[in-house]
């Protein structure tokens, strides 16, 4: 049975198998990505942040668990690739603002 997720965060995992515009396009102007302990600033950086994710590995994310931990919304999905370790679990940790996304970090 599929997630029910908040809109918001379901259009990013929608948005992270097309493009990094697409990616961008669900957060705030000036929201913030972590991942692989980078930080990544407003849309065009996180843009960035998608495009070359995508040119080093084809991968695809399918969200199997989600949690409301206070204002963070965390979601856990299996990351199945061509990248080293694959198939990995990574924790992301949203935080919304009305119906974008500010912040997310991801970590294993």
């Amino acid at each position: 049975m599929p997630l029910s997720l908040p809109l918001p965060i379901a259009a990013y995992f929608v948005a992270d198998a097309a493009d990094g515009t697409a990616v961008a396009d669900c957060f705030t102007a000036d929201a913030m990505v972590i991942d692989e302990k980078q930080t990544h600033q407003g849309r065009d950086a996180i843009a960035r942040w998608k495009k070359e994710a995508s040119a080093k590995f084809d991968y695809t994310v399918q969200p199997t668990a989600f949690e409301a931990q206070g204002d963070r919304l965390m979601v856990t999905a299996r990351v199945t690739g061509n990248f080293p370790g694959s198939p990995v679990n990574l924790h992301y940790a949203f935080t919304l603002a009305g119906d974008a996304i500010a912040r997310l970090e991801i970590v294993p």
